[in-house]
């Protein structure tokens, strides 16, 4: 495939093709006109980067079949490493390897990220590797609280991406940010009721 522009990774000619039938291809070419998509790493998108408590890898064997892994940690454990890579630290789970046996035959990569609660999701196309045997690296992408034994690193070049709109996301949240949410609401409500307490009394003591 003849790769001119970033977005021509995404649609590629058999896509356009598609486009075309369907009728959305003139509408894609003046979008792509006035936002070229980029291949680099904004300050924007590395720090929605930095919030991602869970994403989705993306990987294929070199027949094509492909396969999505899920990856999850406290907020930061998918590290900006330059303005073209990303990194995290792979830790040990159910033994299947099939990420690491489709990136042993074909590098080609996907990420995805989405944030429910801001309906938000992006898409990150790029090429991944795996580095073995690199404790300095291993150490470098470790994040504070983050559960599990690191068995190697997973870097991801970027190639470029491209936002979703919000359609048909539905808005969800966090466990941890319910909790605080709840737990602020409990506390104003104290507050308040221990003003109207103190304010009954002294009403009280007035009318005496």
């Amino acid at each position: 495939m003849d790769i001119q522009t970033p977005s021509d990774i995404a649609f590629s000619p058999a896509v356009k093709a598609q486009q075309s039938v369907k009728g959305s291809r003139e509408i894609y070419a003046r979008v792509e006109e006035k936002r070229p998509w980029s291949d680099t790493i904004t300050p924007d998108l590395a720090q929605f980067i930095g919030t991602q408590t869970s994403v989705f890898l993306g990987t294929a064997s070199a027949a094509g079949q492909p396969y999505i892994q899920h990856r999850g940690g406290p907020a930061g454990f998918l590290k900006v490493l330059s303005d073209r890579q990303i990194g995290f630290a792979d830790l040990a789970g159910n033994k299947q390897y099939i990420t690491l046996g489709n990136l042993s035959e074909n590098p080609q990569a996907f990420l995805f990220l989405i944030d429910y609660s801001q309906r938000r999701r992006i898409k990150l196309w790029g090429k991944a590797r795996v580095v073995e045997s690199d404790p300095h690296l291993v150490a470098q992408l470790q994040t504070e609280g983050g559960k599990g034994r690191a068995e190697r690193a997973i870097l991801f070049d970027v190639a470029t991406w491209d936002v979703n709109c919000p359609q048909h996301i539905p808005q969800r949240f966090e466990a941890e940010d319910v909790a605080a949410a709840l737990a602020s609401r409990d506390e104003r409500i104290a507050r308040l009721e221990a003003r109207l307490a103190a304010y009954a009394e002294a009403e009280a003591v007035s009318a005496r």
